[in-house]
């Protein structure tokens, strides 16, 4: 569907400045018996949208009616069923229900519990979610945003930190930076050993391919077809190129494609932006199905337990408009909630860990310890340096120069609001004997304080830094029955020695990079972490005190071999001992990938969706990858 510039709210963008700059106050923290939880607004902001209207089906001639089976729950009332119950719009959702209704004998139902992205329901897109630049206002607003937290934190002052996963449509894929990057090719080989057989790079590779429209074109790394719009930057901004240059300075390759052959080494970065707008999997995969027959939406809908018959699947309950209401599915419930919201429902409705369970009240359906556990993120922190010239978006933030850059991406979807600005970065190694990098740059134009919460003090760049592949290992347990609770989220951020000492290379290598001549022209006096942070110790410090979670928890539901105990789903995404229940999601991931996780996340349900239409699978052997001619570091 085509949706031009009329279709956005002029109007309402003059108060850009006064929403996008509003400074939202950090959730507090309650502690209770040596646990936390947030008490955010997000789960008031939820029973409120429950009063509200949250029917949204596509035009169709009749409603899906009928009675699951005689053992089935309620069979005595008119009961909707569907072929498929999906839980969950974000980025893998949307895909489903896109690749599932292709075949036009089946019908697909998809439960969100936020709302459309769009303006009051209306045709009108929301610009605060599609207007590249805007990113901030929503990963720091509960509108569109669960905005959990984490448990205080020991190895990290204690603190607790933010995550903001999407409760919209196009879920996180609508919040996020809109950064393109797929992870390296051993991720997905590591996937195999780790018992997800046939996710290895072969059988991986087509599936990014498949879900991909590069506008450089089509090669044996890049989809030209699909419906994932996927661009470069246009803001050939100074700084971006000072960043690569200063990267070939240092010793460090350049890489024409991070996402291609070559991962290794710093370069222009893709992103998930199609003429000057957020493509989201509901740009890409679900708007434009909604009028398909065999697809019904819902909205503003909180699931609250998956419906069991024995130890099948047959539908989930659901909360909507302050009534309980109740879904079947013919075939199959498909979670796509996320790395928190899949675990949460699995373990509300009796999956999960059997004492847990019990301690809670929970009727035990299935003992799959594995459920919440292995919880994997980023972690990342920002090196800022105050720059000489304003050349930097610091002026961009005042209130004239926004509404100019508003107005322009309005009529034109060009200018600064056309991008987010994360234009150029790379990966490297931080050692010698790593196979592969481990370490993931973002260079922005700009200095970041606060989530994007308060705006920018002085002319300054940065760049966004951290380890790929921690080894501190969390969990989730539920908080209570209540599905409106937040989970608790125990990440246990570096809690290992070389975690720690990773981090320490970061900054190290950080400043080692914008020490290059590159920057001669623009290098001021550093800003974070300061001239008198120099010893390991005090790095270290800073690195406790600073570094925040770039917003990737994944593996909570770790796809795996059967002989696994803390495996959740098989490799055809089936959830160990029951039936016609599946998680499609990045909670599946056997193990965090080297890079961001919406591209992975799009592609685990381009690849499931073959799996669940009982297609052959996609595979490209012997695809070449590269491999640096020495395992000593670049430099």
């Amino acid at each position: 569907m085509h949706i031009n510039s009329s279709s956005y709210n002029r109007v309402g963008f003059l108060k850009l400045y006064f929403l996008c700059r509003k400074t939202k106050p950090r959730p507090q923290v309650l502690v209770s018996s040596g646990l936390a939880a947030a008490a955010s607004p997000c789960s008031q902001r939820i029973r409120k949208y429950d009063a509200f209207p949250g029917h949204s089906r596509s035009k169709r001639s009749s409603k899906h009616y009928r009675c699951f089976s005689a053992s089935a729950p309620d069979c005595n009332k008119r009961t909707p069923s569907f072929s498929y119950v999906v839980v969950g719009a974000g980025s893998a959702g949307c895909v489903l229900a896109n690749r599932l209704t292709e075949d036009a004998h089946e019908s697909v139902l998809l439960l969100e519990a936020g709302p459309k992205d769009l303006l009051l329901g209306s045709l009108r897109l929301s610009w605060k979610i599609h207007m590249p630049a805007a990113l901030t206002y929503n990963l720091c607003d509960d509108k569109y945003n669960w905005y959990y937290n984490t448990l205080p934190q020991a190895h990290m002052n204690n603190r607790a930190l933010y995550w903001p996963r999407g409760r919209v449509w196009g879920g996180s894929s609508s919040l996020n930076a809109m950064v393109y990057i797929r992870g390296h090719a051993e991720d997905y080989n590591r996937w195999q050993r780790e018992g997800a057989a046939g996710w290895d790079y072969q059988h991986c590779l087509p599936y990014f391919r498949k879900a991909q429209c590069h506008e450089l074109g089509e090669n044996r790394y890049r989809g030209g077809s699909g419906p994932l719009h996927v661009s470069r930057g246009k803001t050939n901004h100074p700084l971006h190129k000072a960043f690569i240059e200063a990267g070939k300075q240092a010793g460090y390759p350049f890489t024409d494609d991070m996402n291609g052959y070559q991962q290794e080494g710093l370069g222009w970065m893709d992103m998930t932006i199609h003429k000057g707008k957020r493509w989201s999997t509901a740009s890409a995969y679900l708007r434009p199905v909604l009028s398909r027959p065999n697809l019904k939406t819902e909205v503003r809908c909180v699931a609250t337990r998956i419906l069991f018959d024995g130890g099948r699947a047959v539908g989930v309950e659901y909360m909507q408009n302050g009534q309980r209401k109740k879904v079947f599915a013919e075939k199959e419930v498909i979670l796509s909630g996320g790395a928190i919201n899949s675990p949460q429902l699995l373990m509300l409705s009796g999956v999960g860990n059997a004492d847990d369970l019990k301690e809670l009240g929970i009727p035990v359906v299935q003992h799959l310890p594995g459920v919440g556990s292995n919880l994997q993120d980023h972690l990342e922190l920002y090196v800022q340096q105050q720059c000489t010239q304003p050349i930097t978006l610091y002026k961009a933030q005042k209130p004239f120069h926004m509404v100019k850059i508003g107005l322009e991406w309005l009529s034109l979807f060009t200018g600064y609001g056309a991008t987010a600005h994360l234009e150029s970065g790379g990966f490297i190694r931080s050692r010698p004997n790593v196979t592969h990098p481990d370490i993931q740059f973002h260079f922005l134009p700009s200095q970041v304080i606060d989530h994007g919460r308060i705006a920018s003090k002085i002319e300054a760049y940065q760049v966004h830094v951290g380890p790929m592949r921690s080894t501190s290992i969390g969990w989730m347990k539920l908080k209570s029955t209540n599905p409106l609770d937040h989970p608790i989220l125990q990440p246990n951020y570096l809690s290992t020695d070389i975690d720690v000492w990773e981090f320490r290379q970061c900054v190290k290598l950080s400043r080692e990079i914008f020490a290059q001549t590159a920057f001669d022209p623009f290098r001021g006096p550093e800003v974070q972490p300061g001239p008198q942070i120099q010893s390991d110790a005090d790095i270290d410090a800073f690195v406790r005190q600073k570094a925040d979670s770039a917003y990737h928890p994944s593996c909570t539901c770790k796809m795996g071999s059967p002989s696994d105990p803390m495996a959740v789903v098989d490799a055809d995404t089936r959830v160990l001992g029951l039936e016609r229940l599946r998680v499609v999601d990045a909670s599946i991931m056997p193990s965090i990938v080297s890079g961001n996780l919406n591209a992975p996340t799009i592609m685990i349900a381009e690849k499931a969706a073959d799996i669940i239409r009982g297609r052959p699978p996609l595979a490209d052997p012997g695809v070449p990858v590269y491999q640096p001619p020495t395992l000593e570091t670049q430099r």
